[in-house]
Parts: C-alpha cells; structure tokens; sequence
C-alpha cells in the first residue's frame, strides 16, 4: 500500500542517479495509473516482465545486498518519519557508531518497494502495509525491526462541500486502490455505517485524486501529504476523517531482508540504536531538527511542521509496546491481521487468504536497548 509524493526539487545533498531506470519505471507506472487506474502490484505478469527489465537497469546503479561492500544500503523516501533519518545522516550519528550505512533517496516510493523486492538494497523504510502484501507477493522473506512513527492526521479523507461522513452514501468517492489510501477510505465508511458499496468508488492515482476532488469532479477522495495538505487550502474543501482516528493501523517502519539481519545484527543494532538518538535530537531541537527535514524535501519548516504535527514518531516505549503480541491495533500482530484482512476483501487484488505476517516481525533489536 503505496504513498507516491509530488515530485521534489533536488536539495543539493548528495542523491543516487538512478535517472534512466527511473524514467522507465515511472512509464510504466504512469501508463498503469493514468490508462487502467490499477497500481502496479495488480498488472498481469507481462507488466511484471516489463518492471523486471527496468529494474536490470536499476540494478546497474544499485550493487545486489549481499555483495563484499561494507556499506549496508538502505532506501528511504518522503514521509516525515523516514525523512527525520536525514538528522542521523547530517549530523554523522552513524560515524560516531561505526556503522556505514549508505542512505538511498527515492522520489518515488515505489521504487525503493521495487529496489527492495529486486534484492538491490539491504533494507527500506516502508509502511507494515507494503511489507505484508509483499510478504504475500515474493514470499522473500523480511524483518521489520523499528517502527519509526504512525500516521496520526497525514492521511484523511477530504470532501467538496459536503461536512458529514454519512453524506457520501451514493455520492462519487476517489482513492487509490489497494493503497494506504483505500485504507483509509475503508475505515472512515465503516465508522459512518457505510461501505464501498455504498458509494461510487472511482479508482484514481492520490494526486489525480487530489485534483478531482477540488475541481469537484468527485465529491470525496481519501489523500495522504502533501496532497491532503494542498487540497485542504481550496476553498469549500472539508476534512472528514483523518488516520488520527485509526491510531495503530498505518505504522511506517525500517525493514530489512532477513538474511541482513542474520549476517549483520551488529550493524543493524546500531543502527536501530540512531533513531532513538535522532528522536531526543527531534526533542531537544526541534526547530534545526525541522529545518533540516524540510530542507531534503524542499519544503519550508513551516509548512513541514504541518506534516510532523500529522505524524506520531516513535520512542523506544512505543516501540516496545507496538512489538508487543497482542489483538488490538496498537500492536504490530493485531493491525497486521486488520492489514491482511483488508488485502482479502480488494477484488482487484486476487489474494484470497490473509498473508501470513508474524514471522516478519522482529523485536530482538528494540528489546535489546532495554
């Protein structure tokens, strides 16, 4: 379940050129969305071939884990979240505890999900969602070690005009199928006493659905930032639910391919170690530490503060509370069977049985900073 941000400017630190193989993922990411409306996880196995030659090309930019560098390579994208990696980065956190850790930028967070699946990086920021469905898609097996943060506001559902969840019954609804945003979409209509079937679900790429919305070519759609952020500024537009009210079920994580985790635990403690660092750096100087975040992403700190405020990071508390087994959402294994059982009720997505998530869950690192 993807977030897919608006492209940035590039913020003169230091970024991997992956130009070609990007431009040819993205044609065939862009004609999926803007010709069938379909993401790229549900196109038949001939778009699969496609996406498997682009990533050959990828793969001549970015060395196979595994491979004798020292480096361990980790693909992080626009989210607050993972984007706060870049105050471990800027501030040498990883220098001082002698671990080398390359951190790769990805404009388009599909890509580091593809780069990940194509085993052309030890480990990826990405949500619980993405890394049960692809749990379910490559059977690769895969480690999530630290929680980084969870949506708390900077998903939501926005409506034209209209100021009541129930309002939607009959009316046309856009979000993108299959994603955080469906989700999202999903849960706000349970809570109404509604669900898809009661409205008219128009399949829309997050930022065409953004567009729609505020042109009021569609009376709803479910965003995530920086398009919620954006069609919030139009005039007429309400905010009728945000993932605030879902606390738990959209954890954004660090997730490594478990043989890295095996060959590498020294490493990765380490590097789990830094974020707990860089989170009483974000307490103690939150001004330079929003600074710094919003500088990667091109956005003023004022702006950004409005994403970190949608954002609920994660302390060693929370983690250790999160990796604890448990029924409720606030806990890794139950929102992983709410997650799974959503990927089973998405026709489009052709998975007829709940993907098996526990063994991915990995608290030994977390626990040991006890």
């Amino acid at each position: 379940m993807h977030r897919i941000p608006d492209d940035r400017a590039d913020t003169g630190l230091d970024e991997p050129n992956t130009s070609a193989a990007t431009a040819a993922l993205l044609a065939i990411s862009e004609e999926d969305h803007y010709t069938s409306g379909v993401p790229y996880m549900l196109k038949n196995v001939f778009k699969g071939i496609l996406i498997g030659f682009t990533l050959i090309g990828l793969g001549a930019l970015l060395p196979a884990c595994g491979e004798k560098s020292e480096k361990i390579r980790i693909g992080y994208s626009d989210w607050p979240g993972w984007v706060a990696w870049e105050i471990a980065i800027e501030k040498g956190m990883f220098k001082e505890k002698g671990v080398d850790v390359e951190f790769v930028w990805f404009d388009n967070y599909v890509e580091s999900l593809q780069a990940m699946d194509a085993g052309k990086l030890d480990g990826n920021c990405q949500t619980w969602n993405d890394t049960i469905f692809s749990l379910a898609t490559t059977g690769a097996p895969m480690k999530a070690v630290l929680i980084n943060d969870n949506s708390a506001g900077n998903d939501g559902v926005v409506a034209n005009g209209i100021t009541s969840l129930k309002d939607l019954k009959g009316k046309t609804v856009a979000a993108e199928e299959g994603t955080v945003s469906h989700f999202v979409l999903l849960t706000a209509l349970k809570k109404a006493g509604l669900s898809q079937d009661d409205v008219e679900f128009k399949n829309m790429f997050v930022p065409d659905a953004s567009n729609a919305v505020t042109l009021g070519n569609v009376s709803a759609a479910a965003l995530w930032q920086p398009s919620l952020f954006n069609a919030m500024q139009e005039k007429g537009m309400n905010l009728l639910f945000t993932s605030k009210e879902m606390p738990g079920l959209i954890p954004d994580m660090l997730v490594f391919h478990e043989k890295v985790t095996s060959e590498r635990k020294e490493d990765i403690q380490k590097i789990v170690e830094v974020w707990f660092e860089v989170m009483e750096f974000i307490e103690n100087n939150p001004d330079e530490a929003y600074a710094i975040m919003a500088k990667k992403v091109n956005q003023t700190p004022e702006n950004y503060k409005t994403f970190v405020n949608g954002t609920r990071f994660f302390t060693l508390e929370d983690n250790l509370n999160a990796y604890t087994k448990g029924s409720d959402d606030s806990s890794l294994y139950g929102s992983g069977a709410t997650i799974a059982k959503f990927y089973t009720e998405v026709p489009a997505l052709n998975i007829t049985e709940a993907p098996a998530f526990e063994a991915a869950i990995d608290d030994s690192f977390v626990k040991a900073i006890e």
